[in-house]
């Protein structure tokens, strides 16, 4: 399946109706358990700066979900938020400039060509990196791009059943990932000789986790790539699977996951 287009007609749906946009962000942040875990570990990587400032890299910002929530919730702090679509970007910059929200920057670079040095106190890559080929390439310029003690957070499909990819062979799910995903074991490997430690690793969407994406995002999503009419049907889909979706992902978030097919992993320059 191709994620891709369905991600545009929802950027064609908020770019018309822009006051749809904010409750956009919130359905993700309810909808998608990678959300549930991310924000957590935001807020307690901002504590740890107490009330310093702190200069924030968003690489491959998307519809600006994690911008919009880090500007509100992760303050003080300077963001630079990027991405390799123009329209996505575009979008993002008349929307937050609507919003007059000062704090942060929409550019378009590809994150295999970043130049900055030495910048960031936190660098977040939220679902990017399974689409990457030069992986290696990327973690060299967000190493570069940090502070000493500055923090990268990535989250990404693991090898355990990451993008729907059980045994070798196995399609992705998605069409647009270039691997299947990530073990502990392939980050540590390639972020520790480039001078990173290990500051923490979590696997998500374990048993739980795993039937809530089935119900709240797989499912609906192959209905959407047949046709875009089933987003007439999706509202009353979500009446029947809401709540047991919830109480899925809330399973999962409080559990000591062994495997999962996603992981949450934090390294620290």
């Amino acid at each position: 399946m191709h994620y891709d287009p369905i991600k545009d007609s929802l950027a064609a749906v908020i770019r018309k109706f822009p006051f749809f946009r904010i409750l956009f962000y919130k359905l993700l942040d309810v909808l998608f358990l990678r959300s549930w875990y991310v924000r957590r570990e935001l807020k307690k990587l901002r504590i740890l700066f107490k009330n310093k400032e702190i200069s924030i890299l968003d690489a491959g910002t998307g519809y600006g979900q994690y911008s919009y929530y880090m500007a509100k919730n992760l303050q003080p702090n300077k963001i630079t938020a990027v991405d390799v679509k123009e329209t996505w970007i575009s979008d993002c910059r008349k929307f937050f400039s609507s919003l007059h929200i000062s704090n942060i920057v929409f550019n378009v670079e590809d994150l295999t060509q970043l130049e900055y040095s030495n910048q960031f106190d936190l660098i977040t890559c939220i679902d990017v990196m399974e689409h990457i080929e030069f992986d290696e390439k990327v973690f060299q310029n967000f190493y570069r791009g940090l502070k000493k003690g500055g923090f990268l957070i990535i989250n990404s499909p693991s090898i355990f059943g990451g993008s729907d990819v059980h045994e070798t062979g196995e399609e992705s799910f998605i069409g647009e990932h270039f691997r299947e995903g990530y073990s502990f074991e392939d980050l540590k490997n390639k972020l520790v000789p480039l001078g990173f430690e290990v500051y923490e690793s979590k696997y998500t969407y374990g048993k739980w986790g795993d039937l809530a994406w089935r119900f709240g995002i797989k499912y609906p999503m192959l209905l959407l790539n047949k046709s875009k009419i089933f987003f007439i049907v999706i509202p009353f889909y979500y009446l029947l699977t809401f709540w047991l979706t919830l109480i899925l992902m809330y399973a999962d978030y409080v559990k000591d996951n062994k495997i999962g097919s996603g992981i949450n992993f934090i390294a620290k320059k």
